[in-house]
């Protein structure tokens, strides 16, 4: 058991988060994660529509997840420069999008930086504007897609652990592991599992068997936002807050504001849309 234990912290250690290496070019599981989600959401969306009535074809699908990608990169950039380090850029605004720091002369570093709540508002803006240019349901497509996310969303947080970043606080419990970039060598929460797991497996769950059952269009986004923001909200408690913002009042990440937010949200789109169908009904 002692051996399994030690086996179990000490593994980010022995995890190569890189496939492979072509000199300074490297080609690394965290990518791969992102084209696994991506394809398993597109599977998923093309069994329903074979299984359930929705009146779309795979072309639609596929060019709305084109339109979905780029809304999910945009706005989760955005989303972290806004939301977790909007002084900094507001002084460095070249490296929103470029690879580069110009702090100290110019610098590749690369972009890093994605927010998911800054991702899901640019995947729903992207999915309003092809809608409004295809004349199709907003709502009603969102419901379709909705239900297949969480699953894919999964791999995403995979990818974090595999790429030893986004660790939980410190920990004393056995399960608790040591990631090798963490400068302090604690034995941590590893809550990007915890996220994978309650973010992504456990919510897919919940909404794949409740994916037949639409009171109203519109309804799974709700859904969504409810479920995510809370399980998220008390993941963050053993998740490690951002150096440079920590607690806000000493007691919340600015995740938790952004899922309070969330929840929010998902509670008055609830019953905007479902007042609405209400009225609309003969």
């Amino acid at each position: 058991m002692d051996n399994f234990v030690a086996f179990w912290q000490h593994l980010p250690s022995k995890i190569d988060p890189s496939i492979f290496s072509i000199g300074s070019f490297q080609v690394r599981y965290y990518s791969l994660m992102y084209i696994v989600a991506f394809a398993l959401t597109y599977l998923l969306v093309a069994y329903r529509l074979r299984t359930e009535k929705f009146p779309y074809t795979k072309e639609t699908i596929q060019d709305l997840m084109v339109w979905g990608i780029l809304g999910l990169i945009l706005g989760g950039r955005l989303g972290y420069v806004f939301f977790y380090n909007f002084e900094y850029f507001v002084r460095h605004p070249l490296e929103v999008f470029l690879p580069f720091s110009f702090a100290n002369g110019v610098k590749f570093v690369g972009i890093s930086g994605m927010s998911f709540h800054g991702g899901l508002i640019g995947v729903v803006i992207a999915a309003a504007m092809f809608c409004h240019i295809r004349r199709i349901r907003l709502w009603d497509i969102i419901d379709l897609f909705v239900p297949c996310v969480p699953l894919g969303y999964t791999f995403g947080r995979i990818g974090n652990f595999i790429n030893g970043e986004l660790w939980g606080r410190a920990t004393d419990a056995a399960w608790g592991m040591y990631f090798p970039l963490d400068v302090t060598g604690r034995l941590r929460h590893p809550s990007q599992l915890y996220e994978a797991f309650f973010e992504g497996i456990f919510l897919f769950v919940i909404l794949w068997a409740l994916r037949k059952k639409r009171p109203f269009e519109g309804a799974f986004l709700a859904y969504y936002l409810i479920g995510y923001g809370a399980v998220r909200f008390f993941i963050e408690y053993v998740r490690e807050p951002d150096a440079h913002i920590g607690l806000y009042f000493g007691l919340i990440t600015i995740g938790q504001i952004l899922c309070l937010a969330m929840v929010l949200a998902g509670v008055a789109l609830y019953f905007l849309l479902r007042s609405r169908t209400a009225v609309t009904k003969p």
